[in-house]
């Protein structure tokens, strides 16, 4: 009876060790997933567009076809590569960062430009007609799926970057969790949104009383807005969260002078406030980052437009770059 005690006491122990594993896997996970607020937010923004034209009985079957895509990114492919990376050559993470920062420069530079300069795109709006709607649905689950790859690889490389781990199983735990978590709030988000004017326009149909048929109404009226709003908030955390990470690369790799320039600006502003100095000095710090992000970005454009996007054209055949 005392070796069965002292077995249950043991039992006990590894629990808690267990559970202890449990929170700090969790902690560092939602600490790590905190700093991809850019990338999320633009995932939810975009990908509804991917559902645009089909039918409502269809629209949350594709959003998990896509959901499943994302998984199978994120766990089968990116997970182990950014492992092996991270432990046989940790060096080349700092610019796989900058090189992800990058890229969210040119995209959020690139909707700002676009909305400065509205113009069609003839390969965009073709992708976009309804056409067969089978074989719709199949290119734009393809596309979606290839889109989130990108989105995907950036999300995972700053949560990894930002993972404090003593071990590697540890470290491959919190990435794993941070991943799925990411996956399930973006397309959980997204999928609420498709739903919403649904939602809404049953509501303004079959309410009991005339609040709920109101709010039905004000449902459907309000998801564009909300839509739209989601788009400048993306656009600029994308600008804010690329910049801070070309800034802080440079700092990393031995050229401090931009992010120490950042640092005192912020610092002295921050200075003079009788409170809430915390907060401006970040609040100027990420406009400051934002700003740099919108140049960097700006100058991106017609290099990847007329130089990249053409080059990738002719390696892989694709009739254009689209976007």
């Amino acid at each position: 009876m005392s070796g069965l005690l002292a077995l249950l006491d043991d039992v006990a122990a590894i629990a808690k060790v267990a559970a202890a594993s449990v929170d700090d896997v969790v902690g560092q996970a939602a600490k790590a997933g905190s700093k991809v607020a850019g990338v999320v937010i633009d995932d939810a923004a975009v990908t509804p567009k991917y559902v645009t034209g089909f039918e409502p009985k269809r629209e949350l079957p594709i959003i998990w076809k896509i959901t499943r895509g994302s998984l199978f990114n994120k766990m089968v492919i990116l997970l182990p590569a950014l492992l092996m990376l991270n432990a046989f050559a940790p060096w080349i993470i700092t610019p796989l960062l900058m090189l992800g920062g990058a890229y969210l420069c040119f995209e959020g530079a690139e909707k700002i430009f676009h909305w400065l300069y509205p113009h069609g795109d003839p390969h965009v709006e073709k992708d976009m007609s309804v056409g067969d709607p089978l074989h719709l649905e199949e290119t734009r689950v393809k596309g979606a799926i290839k889109t989130d790859f990108i989105l995907s690889a950036e999300i995972m490389t700053i949560i990894l970057a930002n993972i404090e781990a003593d071990s590697f199983w540890f470290e491959a735990a919190t990435l794993a969790f941070a991943g799925i978590a990411v996956t399930v709030f973006v397309y959980g988000t997204v999928a609420l949104i498709v739903k919403m004017d649904d939602i809404g326009v049953w509501m303004a149909a079959n309410g009991m009383t005339g609040l709920g048929r109101s709010l039905g109404r004000g449902l459907v009226r309000g998801m564009p807005v909300l839509l739209k709003v989601l788009t400048i908030v993306g656009t600029a955390a994308m600008l804010w969260v690329g910049g801070s990470i070309i800034i802080h690369g440079l700092d990393v790799m031995g050229a401090p002078w931009l992010y120490d320039e950042i640092h005192h600006i912020a610092v002295a502003v921050a200075s003079g406030m009788s409170e809430g100095a915390g907060f401006v000095e970040w609040g100027i710090t990420a406009l400051l980052d934002g700003i740099f992000g919108l140049v960097l970005g700006m100058l991106l454009i017609p290099v990847v437009t007329r130089v990249i996007g053409p080059l990738i054209q002719k390696m892989t055949g694709a009739e254009s770059a689209g976007h």
